[in-house]
This record gives structure tokens, C-alpha cells and sequence, in this order.
């Protein structure tokens, strides 16, 4: 039985700031083992049988850093498809999106099955076999949710009452008396947010119970350019025609109208990594209930979740606390709090504050770029471009730069010139000169930039020429 993984890696994960931000969200965390939680997704989509393909449904900004998360992992040689949103407008017109691409390339009957990319799943045989019980009401023309077996009384899912694979009904988050209640009844499931059916019967349930969602995004597809790559096809959404579609998710849309909707009860170690409460189950805790990740010292400190990536935290007469520390932001909550942290993204927002969108180290398709230290009229990077990869054809009106190379060289455009810089060498880049940088090695190139001017903000780039399609 072929089945066709759909990823559904969109949403920010505010509640797990400041590791996730918006241009590096939620799906991208590294956890111990090394592996982000996307990589993990793909990896449980890639496993199952027959899957040869998965089409993956991002925002635009985060197409090459999923690439390369993919390339780090895809060992099978799995073909891509990555659906760009311009803007998220949640699940329903994402979903409906794939399931219109999958039956096009597909037929009706193709059998998609959608997974969010930032949960985790421990036991893949488990969910293996959910799966393919998932496939097989799928078949029968049934649209298949996943409903995770409850052992505590959890405030923060939504739940689904059910007996056996029917659904009585689908309820809100709800109280903690509620929860109880519903735990004690053994009739109520956890909603996992993943789901199974075949293209066609998607499609005609969309037409049935939301139908304008179905044609603005088939308004939007027709509109939409379509690019084949030698291992990949990209899909760009149309920004102007894909505002249309309704801000909605595909339970309010869809499940909670359809009559054809059915359940997989399961137990499958899944977690949705919804706070930091639940990073730090993932770390075993010492003999005073403390788990830390990186150069942490305790002195009576007990019950705590530390989190260091690069400096010494030292904790001493404190409980039941979460601490997160990054270069640019530290986070202190206490661990009955931890659902309130996307407060702070919300303030950050308001004070148009980067710390909610960039982390100092931040990615770009031809490598990363990191802030060392920034004052008035100066900024100070260091430029990490990955072999064969360029920057775009530019220009900046207000600041002007000088590069020194540490590692590697780079192929610089500087007005109508074109050199070489080696280790241990520099250029200057005036305000208002077209340049370029390259690197024609086949190592890293690392350079120190330094932007002197009246203002050194990410926007004051004007691109000529850009082989990533950003001009």
C-alpha cells in the first residue's frame, strides 16, 4: 500500500522561545541526540513502506534551511516536493493545497498521510502500524485522525470522545476538572493533529463543508509557479490569490463538520513538544530532580530545567525553574508558567524587537551570517558561505563594509572588478558599489565583516542578481 507523507512545517513554537524564532522556528530544534525535529519527522515519514516521495508544505523563507536539514538525512534518496507559503493561513488551505498536487500527480485514490513536523514519536513500530490501520479506513473513504491514549489529565490538547474508530465528537482544551473527568471515562483521546485519507475523499469533503477554502486554493495553485529540480520540484504559492483563502484550521473546517470522520486510538510515545516542560522529560533528571543540558553548576537547587548553549550557568537556592540561555536572551520561568512564555514573543513583537524573529546566528540559503557585536554606525559579523555558493549581486545605500578573510577564499565583484581574497586578507566594499561574494573553494569560507554607517539594518539591500530566485 503506497502511501504519500504530507509535512505540515509551519507555526512558530513561541512557547519554546528564545530557541525558537520565527526564522528559525520550532521544527528546527536540535534535541541530545543531534537531530531536529524535523529531521525526525522525515525520517518517520521516509521508514514507511512504499514511501518514495514526501511533499512538504513550508513558508517561503525556510526553504533552503528544510533542504538542507533533509540533504543531512535523506540517505534513501527520497524525492522532495516543498509547497512555499508566502504567509501561513493555517491548516485547512495548507492541506488542501497538497491534497490538489497529490491527486494531480497522483490520482484521487492516492493515500496522504499528514504529519506536523515539530512532534515526536518514540515507538516508529507503533506508529507504523497506526498507520497502515489509518491507511486501510482511508481506503473505505474515511478521513482518519490519530488519537493518542491519555495518562495524565492534560489541560493543553485538544481531546476527541470516541468508541473503538468512530467519533462521538471533538472538544476544546479543556478545564482541569474536565480532563479528570474525561481520563476516568477511558472514552476520550488525546488529538494528535495528524491525519489520513485518500486525496479524492479530502477533496470532496472540502467541497462539501468548505467549499470557499477549496477555491481559493485552487484559484491560488493555478496561479502558482511550479519549478523541477534534478532532485526536487518547488512550488511557490501565489501571494496575492493565496490571501484569499480563509484563516482556518482543517478541524474547524473540516473534521468537525464531516460524518465521515474515524479514529486510530494509539499509543505511540508521541509528544507534541509543546513547552519546555516537555524538553526537559526528554533529559533524565539527577538525584534532586534537576536536568541540565550544557556547562550548568547547582548548589541546593533542586526540580530545575537548564538549558546552556554556550556559557556557565550557575543555579544555587532555587526550585521548579525553568532557565534557558542563548547568546542573545536568557528566559527564567518557573515550570508551572512555561505555557505563559509566548507573552514575551507577543512583547517583543510589539517593540519590533529581532529577538521574536532572528537568533544572532542566523541562516541563509548560501550559508550563515552571525552578530558579534554591534554600537552606533557599526556592526561586526562573522560570513560563513558553504562551498559553490554566492551571496546575491548588490548594494547597501547607507553603510559601507570591509571584509577580512580567515578561512578558505573568496571571489569578490567590487564595482566593475573581479578578484580573489585569500586567508589572512581584505576588501572594502564603499556605500553605493554593486559587490559580490563567493566562494569558489571547496571549504567553508569565514570571513569578518564590518558595516560602518548611518543605519546598518538587513533591509537596506537592493539585489541585482540572485541565484536563490531573492532578487
Amino acid at each position: 500500500m503506497k502511501i504519500l507523507p504530507v509535512i505540515l512545517s509551519g507555526g512558530v513554537g513561541a512557547r519554546l522561545w528564545p530557541v525558537s524564532r520565527e526564522l528559525h522556528p520550532k521544527p528546527f530544534i536540535r534535541l541530545s541526540d543531534g537531530e531536529s525535529l524535523l529531521q525526525k519527522t522525515f525520517l518517520r515519514a521516509a521508514a514507511l513502506p512504499g514511501a518514495a516521495e514526501v511533499l512538504t508544505v513550508t513558508n517561503l523563507e525556510l526553504l533552503f534551511k528544510t533542504a538542507d536539514e533533509y540533504r543531512l538525512v535523506n540517505k534513501k534518496g527520497v524525492a522532495n516536493t516543498f509547497m512555499l507559503e508566502p504567509f501561513g493561513r493555517n491548516t485547512a488551505p495548507a492541506i488542501a493545497a497538497a491534497a490538489l498536487r497529490v491527486a494531480e500527480q497522483h490520482g484521487n485514490d492516492a493515500i496522504m498521510l499528514v504529519l506536523p513536523a515539530d512532534h515526536l514519536i518514540a515507538n516508529q513500530p507503533a506508529f507504523a502500524e497506526a498507520v497502515s490501520q489509518a491507511a486501510q479506513l482511508a481506503q473505505q473513504g474515511r478521513l482518519v485522525t490519530f488519537g493518542i491514549q491519555p495518562h495524565t489529565p492534560e489541560t493543553g490538547f485538544g481531546y476527541i470522545e470516541a468508541d473503538g474508530n468512530e467519533v462521538t465528537r471533538f472538544v476544546e482544551k479543556p478545564t482541569l476538572e474536565k480532563a479528570l473527568e474525561y481520563l476516568a471515562s477511558g472514552r476520550y483521546l488525546w488529538n494528535a493533529g495528524m491525519f489520513c485519507f485518500t486525496a479524492g475523499t479530502l477533496l470532496e469533503e472540502m467541497a462539501a463543508h468548505a467549499p470557499d477554502v477549496l477555491a481559493a486554493v485552487r484559484g491560488c495553485l493555478a496561479a502558482s509557479a511550479v519549478e523541477q529540480k534534478s532532485d526536487s520540484v518547488k512550488i511557490e504559492l501565489d501571494a496575492a490569490t493565496f490571501r484569499e483563502a480563509p484563516d482556518i484550521s482543517i478541524d474547524y473546517a473540516l473534521m468537525e463538520r464531516s460524518n465521515k470522520v474515524a479514529v486510530v486510538p494509539c499509543n505511540i510515545g508521541w509528544s507534541d513538544i509543546g513547552s519546555w516542560n516537555a524538553i526537559a522529560d526528554l533529559v533524565p533528571p539527577d538525584a534532586n530532580g534537576n536536568r541540565t543540558v550544557g556547562d550548568v553548576l547547582l548548589h541546593d537547587a533542586s526540580c530545575c530545567y537548564i538549558q546552556s548553549e554556550d556559557r556557565v550557568v550557575s543555579a544555587i537556592g532555587v526550585r521548579d525553574l525553568v532557565i534557558i540561555d542563548t547568546p542573545d536572551a536568557l528566559l527564567v520561568v518557573d515550570k508551572a508558567k512555561v505555557q505563559d512564555v509566548r507573552q514575551t514573543v507577543s512583547q517583543l513583537k510589539q517593540k519590533q524587537h529581532d529577538a521574536y524573529k532572528l537568533h544572532r546566528q542566523v541562516y541563509r540559503p548560501w550559508g550563515t551570517y552571525t552578530v558579534l557585536e554591534e554600537g552606533n554606525r557599526f556592526k561586526i559579523k562573522r560570513i560563513e558561505v558553504k562551498p559553490g555558493s554566492a551571496l546575491s549581486l548588490q548594494m547597501h545605500h547607507h553603510r559601507s563594509e570591509h571584509w577580512i578573510v580567515v578561512n578558505g577564499m573568496a571571489k569578490v565583484v567590487n564595482c566593475d572588478r573581479e578578484f580573489l581574497v585569500n586567508t589572512n586578507e581584505s576588501t572594502f566594499i564603499p556605500a553605493g558599489q554593486k559587490h559580490r561574494l563567493e566562494n569558489p573553494g571547496v571549504i567553508d569560507l569565514v570571513m569578518i565583516e564590518v558595516q560602518s554607517g548611518e543605519y546598518l539594518g538587513e533591509d537596506d539591500i537592493v539585489r541585482f542578481e540572485d541565484q536563490y530566485g531573492r532578487a
